[in-house]
Parts: structure tokens; C-alpha cells; sequence
């Protein structure tokens, strides 16, 4: 049964004008005009029978009365229209009664256009409860995905197609405490559900880490920190170790070389020829036969970082037989090494790089590699924790080399997918956290920020081919990476009160949507935007309270400022300071 059964009475108007996917609708009578409200939606009765057209409400004209000036600003619209009372319509797709076996089925296309003086109707009342439930449709999966209710219509669950969510890569946006979290919190929530789930959240400040952050499916891993150093069976405990082997060759020279020193080819070419000859002779010290005839300088091949050291430190301080019996003379490269070799000292001995070169015999395994990608890449069912929701606390990582280090982790993901036969290959999502930090729109050439960040783009453009998807997560997406935006098509924006930020959303939607912006700034807490190929229609949700919480709540300052029994504990955090570990 159709669920429009619209009475003559209920009309607010009919068609004025058409141009593609907007409309012009005439309202006759000005009492109907003050009922509608910008972002509604309408029906016009199409040519085909059986067929509405379905429209949202982009602005409300009332006409000039005789005693009043014209406007005088540009509505885009001719004088004419100054003299009606006129509603501009964004066509947004077609709900046809009987489509094949199915009812009531809405379609984000427009198989005609409606005819001039065609009834419109408002949507509202019971007519939207009935319309807001046909499109979100759960389809067939036994756990739908849902975030929460439509603004329009609270009795309504508002369910997202989660094939084409993380399929086409999403956006969540927003600006500090409008709710950005918690709509994280209540997506992860969703997913860990799941019995094959598998995503990795990067968790940047550590407030998706906390205790009351724990659920079934969700596996919380960190970072190794100074105290974790030299110990073994750190990735079973569900520490990170990222042990400096699994950098490419550009990485390390990211990390390591000064382009600007007139040696740096020098040192660049020594450096290539002793990590590749390492990472021979641990394959022969290992009795390898599979792997040493085909591997090249980026294979991740384990090798000591102290013999790499060794072998430099003689080379620029070598000196060869001299022109003269019994005479010496400096070496090719002697006092040439000598910059390289001391920033790879430095790196090596610092402990806040601790997780990348202070590593135990664990990570000098060759087995070991496969350990750390069946804890990041394994889904629910085949994971150790039977957990397919892995958060990586990177809050003690230095920010210097945040990027490279994020980068490191999302390319190892991509690459593994990348090799994995096609029958084989399960789909996973990274959800970047404060992804403006790591996906930045400007970083510095050859900088390993920059290394990290054409992982990432990378991941945009090919990643759906082999099922790894993006959700960029930022409270400045004017400050993300336009490439990697321009690949995601769906978008979940909370409250944005930035104009520039609010532009950038703007820029990437569908023109006739481009006017859905404008609720930007005064959504509610808690509110999202969503627009996109996961959900049939662009709409306002109000998200759920998740029941897992980050640590994400704003501080009262006043109230915590006129609390006389506030307590204080910074001793503990000086301690954190110098221990570089919480």
C-alpha cells in the first residue's frame, strides 16, 4: 500500500519553474507558506503514475506587499518571483510505490521531471514517520547499523547502508565538543558487535584508551613507552613495538638524512648497500632459502642496526696504504659519514624512539612480522582476543615522527591486503582520529610527514580494490588533505562553526546539496549532517548516547574553579613527565 494518500486539501503548492534538480513551487496561500521550514521535505506529484518526487526545502520567499521596498539583495531569483510567495526545491530522489515485488521504494534518481503546475505536498506528520521508515530500510544484514534518530522525526531509527559507508571512504567532522566523539564511540560500538569485524582505530590523545572504553570486540593496544624497552613478549601483553626494520628506504633517509649536506648521496648510497648486505646475512644466519634471491632493500627483512653502525663509523674513519711505503691516507669516504653516523647514534640511543630501534630478540624474528599483522589485521573470529576492533593508543608518541609512524602502520595494512589472494582478503577499516595531525593538506617535501602521507592517499584511491577503507575523523577539515577528501563520499558533520571548514564540506558535496551547509554552524550537540552513498536521503541525525564512553568530556572551568573540594595530583605527572610513560 502506498503510504502517500495525499488529500487536494493538503496542498501547499504547485510547480513554477524547473532547472535540472530545482524547482520553483508557487504557494498560494500565506498561512501554508509560514508552516514550512528550510530543509523540509516536500512531494510533487510526477508524471508517472505511482511516482513522487521527493525534494528538500533550500528557501522560502515571501512575497514584497505593496507598502514594502523590493529586496534589494540577489536571490537569485527574477523580480517577478519578488511578487509570490515562492519556495526553492532541491530534487533529491523518486519514491514509487511498487517497484517489481518491493513497496513503497525510494531511489536516489530522477526518472522524470515534474511538470509545470504540478501539486506539491509537505511531508510531515504521520506522512514523514511512514516516509522515514520506508528508507531506512535494514536491508538484510542480521546487525544494521544505526547511529541514532532523525532530527525530523524521533520515532524513526535512522539506519545507514554499511556496505557503502566504509566501502567509499567517510568523513566525520566537527568542531571541539559538538559531539564528534561520541559519534565515533557509538560507530566502533556498532561495528565491535559484528562476529568478523576488523578495524583499527587510531587513537591520537588516548581518549578512546580509558577504562570506560571496553567492550566485547574492542582489543586496546599501545605503543611501547621507555619502561616497555628491553622486554620480551611486549606484543602478547598487547604493547607495539614497530622496530625500525619495517621502514622502506625512503623512510629511513626521511628520518636519518640531511639533503642539504653536500655528502648526503655518499651517505645515502653507503647506507643502502650495508642495510641490504645485513638483511642478507641474516637471512644466511637464519639458513633461509626461500627469500634471498628475491628480496630488495624495502623487503622487511630483520637486520641489527648496530652492525649497520659498525660498519659506517669504519668506513669514515678508514684510511688506505699512502703513494709512500709505510704512508696512509684518508679513506673514499672518511669524515664524510660523520653527520649520518651521529644522527643514527642519536636516533638509535633515544628512548623516545625507543619502539622503532631499542628492540628485543622477540622483534628480530622473522616470524615475528606475522604476529603483528595477524593482532592488527585478524577479525573477530580468528583473533586471539576475539576482538575485530583494534584501538592503538599513540598519545606517547612524539609528534615529530607521528606521521611516519601512523603512515608505517596504515602501509603495512595496505600492502598485506595488497598481497593477499582475492578469496582470501578480508576487509578492514582505519578510522584516523584528529586525521588533520597525519593527513595534513600542507607538510614539507621529503619530509617523513610526507612519506606518511602518500600511505594515506594511496589507501584513498586504491584502497577500495582491496578492502581497506578510510574514515577520516578531524575537528579541522580545512587542515586534512584535499586528495584524501575528495575520495571519501560519505559525510557525517557535526556542529562546524569555522566559515572555512564549513566551506570545505561544502566544496565536496553535489551542487543541488551545496545549501544543506548552511545548517552547519547551528546544529545541535550531539546533531550530524549525513550526506552520502550510504544513506538514501540527506538528513539531520541526533546520535545515540554510546554506552562505551571516551575521555573526551569538556572541563567546567567555573564549576571546577568554585569546587573548594577539587583535588590536585601534579607530582604523579611530573614523575609521567620524566618517565615518559603514564
Amino acid at each position: 500500500m502506498a503510504i502517500f494518500q495525499f488529500e487536494e486539501s493538503t496542498k501547499i503548492g504547485t510547480v513554477f519553474s524547473v532547472d535540472t534538480s530545482t524547482l520553483i513551487v508557487k504557494v498560494e496561500e500565506l498561512e501554508k507558506l509560514r508552516k514550512l521550514q528550510v530543509n523540509h521535505l516536500i512531494a510533487i506529484k510526477s508524471s508517472k503514475a505511482g511516482q513522487h518526487l521527493i525534494g528538500i526545502i533550500n528557501r522560502i520567499t515571501r512575497k514584497v506587499s505593496d507598502d514594502e521596498n523590493a529586496v534589494s539583495d540577489d536571490l537569485g531569483l527574477t523580480n517577478f518571483l519578488l511578487t509570490e510567495n515562492i519556495l526553492k526545491v532541491n530534487l533529491i530522489g523518486t519514491l514509487i510505490d511498487k517497484h517489481g515485488q518491493k513497496e513503497n521504494v525510494f531511489k536516489r534518481t530522477l526518472d522524470t521531471v515534474p511538470e509545470i503546475e504540478a501539486n506539491c505536498f509537505p511531508i510531515d506528520g504521520e506522512n514523514i514517520t511512514k516516509f522515514m521508515r520506508t528508507i531506512s530500510s535494514k536491508e538484510n544484514y542480521d546487525i544494521p547499523l544505526s547511529l541514532g534518530k532523525y532530527s525530523i522525526d524521533e520515532n524513526a531509527d535512522a539506519y545507514l547502508d554499511g556496505d557503502k559507508l566504509f566501502q567509499r571512504h567517510a568523513v566525520i567532522v566537527g568542531s571541539t565538543g559538538s559531539g564528534k566523539s561520541w559519534c565515533v564511540a557509538k560507530l566502533v560500538e556498532q561495528i565491535a558487535k559484528l562476529p568478523m569485524a576488523n578495524s583499527i582505530l587510531f587513537d591520537i590523545h588516548g581518549e578512546y584508551s580509558g577504562e570506560d572504553f571496553k567492550s566485547d570486540g574492542i582489543q586496546h593496544l599501545r605503543v611501547a613507552n621507555p619502561s616497555d624497552l628491553g622486554k620480551t613478549g611486549n606484543l602478547q601483553n598487547s604493547v607495539l613495538m614497530l622496530p625500525y626494520w619495517l621502514l622502506t628506504y625512503e623512510e629511513m633517509l626521511a628520518m636519518l638524512l640531511d639533503r642539504s649536506d653536500s655528502n648526503a648521496p655518499n651517505q645515502a648510497m653507503l647506507f643502502s648497500k650495508i642495510v641490504f648486505e645485513e638483511k642478507l646475512a641474516y637471512l644466511d644466519s637464519i639458513g633461509d632459502t626461500e627469500f634471498k634471491d628475491s628480496i630488495t632493500i624495502d623487503s622487511p627483512i630483520p637486520y641489527k642496526i648496530e652492525n649497520v653502525l659498525t660498519k659506517l663509523k669504519a668506513l669514515d674513519e678508514e684510511r688506505v696504504p699512502g703513494a709512500r711505503a709505510g704512508s696512509d691516507k684518508a679513506g673514499p669516504f672518511n669524515g664524510k659519514l660523520t653527520r649520518f653516523v651521529q644522527r643514527l647514534e642519536a636516533k638509535s640511543q633515544d628512548k623516545r624512539l625507543g619502539f622503532l630501534f631499542q628492540i628485543s630478540n622477540d622483534e628480530l624474528d622473522i616470524e615475528w612480522m606475522n604476529s603483528l599483522c595477524n593482532s592488527l589485521m585478524q577479525g573477530s573470529k580468528h583473533n586471539d582476543q576475539k576482538s575485530g576492533v583494534k584501538i592503538i593508543d599513540f598519545s606517547e608518541v612524539p609528534s615529530d615522527v607521528l606521521p611516519l609512524v601512523i603512515g608505517l602502520v596504515a602501509r603495512i595494512v595496505f600492502t598485506v591486503q595488497q598481497w593477499t589472494v582475492n578469496d582470501k582478503r578480508h576487509p578492514i577499516c582505519l578510522l584516523c582520529d584528529e586525521a588533520h595531525l597525519y593527513i595534513p593538506e600542507r607538510t614539507s617535501q621529503d619530509s617523513a610527514s610526507e612519506l606518511g602521507l602518500k600511505n594515506f592517499e594511496r589507501i584513498a584511491k586504491e584502497g577500495r580494490k582491496y578492502g581497506v577503507s578510510l574514515t577520516v575523523i578531524s575537528q579541522r577539515p580545512a587542515e586534512v588533505n584535499r586528495t584524501v577528501l575528495s575520495q571519501c563520499n560519505n559525510f557525517i558533520s557535526l556542529r562546524l562553526s569555522n566559515a572555512e571548514d564549513q566551506s570545505v564540506i561544502k566544496r565536496l558535496l553535489p551542487d543541488n546539496l551545496s545549501g544543506l551547509t548552511d545548517v552547519l554552524p547551528i546544529l545541535d550537540i550531539g546533531e550530524a549532517l549525513v550526506v552520502g552513498d550510504s544513506s538514501l536521503l540527506p538528513t539531520r541525525i541526533l546520535i545515540d548516547e554510546p554506552t562505551i564512553k571516551p575521555q573526551s568530556a569538556t572541563i567546567d572551568f567555573w564549576k571546577e574553579w568554585s569546587n573548594e573540594e577539587a583535588e590536585q595530583d601534579i607530582p604523579s605527572a611530573v614523575i609521567g613527565l620524566r618517565k615518559q610513560s603514564k
